[in-house]
């Protein structure tokens, strides 16, 4: 589920969760025991051996490992655990698995294989995500393979209920995002960057000119630019969004050449919010509703030709002649 090579740290502060938890696999990965399920959905197929388990790759909030076996054939098969704490973490997790799942559902090929989450057996504060290990390049996926399959994936993955939202709460990070069923797109958007608004304010304290601004965006900008996608004779529909597309969460396959997404935290939501690859700085908090937006920032590797090559594939929401500025709102 990550490259090839550990990479460089992103920050010099530990997870939370201790490094204890990677290293044994505990019963619950074996057997499959899912939180919500006492029956054995899934658990290692028979005669399989455990090689071990090695910390692998790295993470801001929870531990990862890859857990080598050995197959009935002898030939290895490797999985992918990531591992967190308290009830922040359960919700991290389950919201990855059902994200995972949905997207693998929808367009097998893009996805690693999600497997299973749960709460250990040693410690019921535990919890995991296990799925299938891919062996990945550090390299950014082919512009055209990686936008053409997110395309596709969106033309496919439309909202079982026509509405937006998610079934299960999903996160950002430690966050909680949005999710809630709603018809708008423009009332979904507003309550998302609302919770943003009230999520920083909470974390850094209230600010009277900040708050004018945020009122502003509320009232005049989203309105503006996001009201004519579903008036006039025009609409959209909700489409299922991974979240978090930047170049942290995107690798190709060295088994097949192929472009990955992991690490999702989906909703169903206008197509064009799925881009982390223009935008993200309070955005890391509201991901979940910017699928393109988070590939502006110039600090992101994932730039404008990927947006480009996107729009060969699944067309620009009319009006068109706003969606550069959509893109800046989605990266708030």
């Amino acid at each position: 589920m990550v490259t090839t090579h550990d990479p460089e740290p992103v920050w010099d502060k530990p997870p939370d969760v201790s490094e204890h938890w990677i290293t044994f696999v505990d019963d619950n990965v074996l057997q499959g025991r899912s939180f919500f399920r006492s029956i054995h959905a899934w658990k290692l197929p028979r005669n399989v051996k455990i090689k071990g388990i090695y910390p692998y790759g790295a993470s801001y909030w929870t531990r990862t490992a890859e857990i080598q076996t050995e197959q009935q054939d002898g030939s290895l098969l490797s999985y992918f655990l990531k591992v967190t704490h308290k009830d922040t973490g359960k919700a991290m997790v389950s919201g990855e698995h059902t994200s995972m799942k949905t997207l693998h559902d929808t367009l097998p090929y893009l996805t690693p294989i999600p497997v299973v989450w749960g709460t250990y057996a040693a410690d019921p504060e535990i919890h995991f995500f296990l799925c299938g290990f891919v062996e990945m390049t550090e390299d950014l996926p082919d512009v055209d393979g990686l936008m053409a399959g997110l395309a596709e994936l969106h033309k496919r993955g439309e909202s079982p209920n026509g509405k937006y939202g998610f079934e299960v709460p999903t996160l950002q990070g430690t966050i909680p995002q949005y999710t809630s069923w709603t018809d708008s797109w423009e009332v979904f958007f507003s309550n998302s960057i609302r919770q943003v608004m009230e999520n920083e304010e909470r974390s850094q304290g209230s600010d009277p000119e900040v708050q004018q601004l945020c009122q502003a965006v509320l009232d005049k900008v989203v309105p503006r630019l996001l009201r004519p996608l579903e008036t006039g004779g025009r609409s959209i529909k909700p489409r299922l969004v991974h979240g978090d597309i930047w170049d942290g969460n995107v690798s190709t396959s060295t088994d097949t050449n192929t472009p990955v997404i992991f690490d999702a935290t989906c909703i169903y939501g206008h197509n064009e919010s799925n881009w982390l690859i223009q935008c993200l700085s309070i955005v890391d908090t509201l991901t979940v509703v910017v699928e393109l937006a988070p590939l502006r920032p110039v600090r992101h590797r994932m730039g404008k030709p990927y947006v480009k090559a996107y729009f060969k594939h699944f067309p620009v929401s009319p009006p068109e002649e706003d969606q550069d500025d959509r893109n800046a709102l989605y990266c708030l």
